[in-house]
């Protein structure tokens, strides 16, 4: 069987383009704090990193996880543009790919508006064209759905579509869609316990996306 080309690329945000970690995890310390205290430390709080904030809470409070999601995206609007940053080579690799001609979209487990923040903060969001957040899907990754909704806007196919993460949800919701998936090493979680999910590709740095395009396994 044919592989075709990889037209397409799919991206998550935080972790992935946007070096986020620290603000998601001073904002989880900070909330958990005022409940728990004492009861997350900052190992407990890494496997929040990656599901959607209604998974996280409600799987630690689900009588209070409206009421903990409410001040964690207040806490974390306040501090965002402090804490956030564009991981090594991400805005000239992204330049480039965009010149090459390369459909490009952002996919995330977070709202629409604070990824397109991170966007503009980090001076990447002209080479996107559609944003897909969790206020844009029914289920979030690893379901499809949201995959599958940036294709359709894109007008590509899975077949021609690669999916680039740094955690689970992105590597299984990219299977799911029937995309090829990347992981990318500098990941907080760190690269082998990204290849336990068997990633076609494992980037170690974001201009390693030319090799893959070409067909080279970096």
């Amino acid at each position: 069987m044919t592989v075709k080309p990889i037209t397409t690329l799919l991206f998550d945000f935080d972790g992935t383009l946007g070096d986020t970690n620290e603000l998601i995890i001073a904002t989880f310390q900070h909330v958990l704090n005022d409940h728990f205290p004492g009861r997350f430390q900052r190992e407990e709080i890494l496997p929040f990193i990656g599901p959607s904030l209604h998974d996280t809470f409600s799987s630690i409070a689900p009588e209070m996880t409206d009421q903990l999601i409410d001040e964690y995206r207040v806490w974390n609007l306040a501090n965002h543009d402090e804490l956030v940053s564009a991981f090594d080579g991400v805005e000239d690799t992204l330049r480039r790919l965009y010149e090459m001609g390369m459909k490009m979209a952002v996919v995330s487990t977070k709202k629409r508006d604070m990824v397109e923040r991170g966007l503009r903060l980090i001076g990447i969001d002209s080479y996107f064209e559609t944003v897909i957040g969790l206020d844009d899907v029914t289920n979030a990754k690893p379901d499809p759905e949201p995959l599958i909704l940036a294709l359709e806007r894109l007008d590509r196919t899975p077949e021609e579509a690669l999916m680039i993460g740094d955690n689970f949800h992105d590597i299984l919701g990219g299977q799911n869609a029937g995309v090829r998936t990347a992981a990318v090493a500098w990941a907080l979680k760190g690269e082998d316990y990204l290849q336990t999910f068997k990633p076609d590709f494992m980037l170690h740095h974001m201009s390693d996306l030319y090799d893959v395009l070409k067909g080279e396994r970096p």
